[in-house]
């Protein structure tokens, strides 16, 4: 595991835009570009937040996470939102965890006190995933999301940090 760089762009849209395309796992629309990842590596880490990409054993990336501020303004610079994805072949294999550690860790030596993830409510692993973390449903956002013709709702997760 590492930071991210800008030439990871193209190993990160493999993960991601799959996801992006197929499934309400995100409700981002449209697949993100090699220059959008870019920026937004280069966005978070000067935000002083962590962008990192697990290297599988072929020398492609394994995985990718990163966490930026659940909203803007002063008031929320504390509570932090993440995002995580492994790839198809690696899900299950512990890869995830030790990626959520690693932002957690990150976001917490950085003096952050909350980590929120934001769930499609139809992504059940995911749910379950992090329950096992230690993360707990903080609410439910009834038809927040629109994709693929239909509304879908959103489950937020949160941990607290503090020691």
């Amino acid at each position: 595991m590492r930071d991210a760089r800008p030439q990871d762009a193209p190993g990160i849209g493999a993960i991601w835009n799959p996801i992006v395309r197929d499934t309400a796992i995100t409700f981002w629309p449209t697949e993100r570009s090699d220059a959008e990842i870019a920026a937004q590596i280069a966005e978070r880490q000067a935000q002083g937040h962590a962008f990192l990409v697990a290297e599988a054993e072929d020398g492609g990336l394994a995985g990718f996470a990163t966490y930026g501020q659940f909203r803007g303004g002063a008031g929320y610079a504390r509570s932090m939102e993440h995002t995580i994805h492994v790839a198809p072949g690696l899900r299950g294999s512990g890869l995830g965890r030790m990626l959520l550690q690693a932002v957690e860790d990150h976001a917490r030596a950085a003096g952050h006190r909350l980590m929120i993830g934001a769930i499609t409510a139809s992504n059940e692993g995911s749910i379950a995933f992090h329950a096992r973390m230690g993360y707990a449903e903080w609410g439910r956002i009834p038809a927040a999301g629109w994709k693929f013709g239909q509304f879908h709702d959103l489950v937020l997760m949160g941990k607290d940090l503090a020691p």
